[in-house]
């Protein structure tokens, strides 16, 4: 069964010395092996540490947390993981269209921030290193956008522009995960591609920061993007499987099931949902979208990857 999830932790886990290749811990490269998974693997560097903000993060996601601050010697390190898996033979890093056909779980890399970028034209740079999927925003404003955190929502700035226009034109999918609504709304007005949400669910149901409305659900879907669900419980109406279920039905019942996908946050999560505890129980969603698995399993997310890749 093919299987593509929108946002998987696998290099930071490993960095923080969880079994991402054999490991039974939410995802790992044995687990995704059970399908014909590509994974949007994410690239985190940003060291933790505690603080005001912290404390803040902490208070509005209902555990314990941390703030960070980015580098991009962790960048390459884990960039280096994901080269090191693919020279093993354990995975294909997605770097042409053609890549998409390989036999073993393929890995999309995936900056999740572009809080460590100098400047917008470091995007080359990105495109060099095979990065495919690019988050504006993790949980604080920077220059290029404001995040769902942001006490000031100013959307995209002047130079976040260019770097949506520099991130068509080389390929790299634009991600509004984490983003704030105006973010979101900027980046809908002027993207000439499909954008997606990695990993996130509906305010609708459940009023969180990192939940989207549906004037932000309705600006996704005129670019003809894709929103990924996600697991992170404290984004659910009810934390277990049926929480999840009522987010890809109020998506694909409320705006067309071709906008709608998942995007688990596995290994980058502290807590699972009740019968949605690791990647297999992917399965156990089937029943619940009976007619539209394939779409919401791999269709819809391989749309918007084909509609970006040049």
């Amino acid at each position: 069964m093919k299987f593509v999830d929108l946002h998987e932790d696998l290099a930071y886990s490993n960095q923080m010395g969880i079994d991402v290749i054999e490991g039974d811990h939410q995802s790992s490269l044995k687990l995704l092996r059970n399908f014909d998974s590509l994974v949007f693997a994410s690239l985190f560097p940003h060291v933790n540490t505690r603080d005001e903000r912290s404390d803040l993060l902490t208070s509005m996601y209902g555990y314990t947390t941390h703030s960070t601050t980015f580098s991009w010697e962790l960048l390459m390190d884990q960039i280096k993981f994901y080269l090191y898996l693919e020279r093993k033979g354990l995975v294909k890093v997605i770097r042409s269209r053609e890549d998409l056909s390989a036999p073993v779980t393929k890995l999309l890399l995936s900056l999740e921030g572009a809080d460590v970028l100098r400047d917008y034209t470091d995007i080359y740079i990105l495109r060099e290193l095979h990065v495919r999927n690019l988050g504006l925003t993790w949980n604080y404003d920077n220059k290029f956008a404001s995040s769902c955190m942001s006490r000031k929502d100013y959307g995209l700035t002047s130079e976040g522009e260019e770097l949506v226009k520099l991130a068509n034109s080389l390929g790299i999918i634009v991600d509004l995960a984490h983003a704030g609504k105006r973010t979101v709304m900027d980046v809908a007005s002027i993207t000439r591609k499909p954008v997606i949400v990695s990993h996130g669910n509906v305010m609708k149901l459940k009023t969180h920061r990192r939940n989207l409305d549906d004037e932000e659900i309705e600006a996704v879907v005129r670019t003809k993007g894709v929103i990924g669900v996600t697991a992170i419980v404290s984004t659910l109406r009810e934390p277990t499987l049926q929480g999840l279920v009522e987010n890809l039905r109020y998506i694909g019942e409320s705006y067309g099931w071709e906008y709608v996908s998942l995007g688990t946050d596995f290994l980058g999560i502290e807590k699972t949902p009740e019968g949605f505890d690791n990647v297999l129980k992917v399965n156990d969603l089937l029943k619940y979208v009976e007619g539209h698995e394939e779409e919401v399993l791999w269709k819809n997310a391989m749309r918007v990857i084909m509609a970006n890749m040049v």
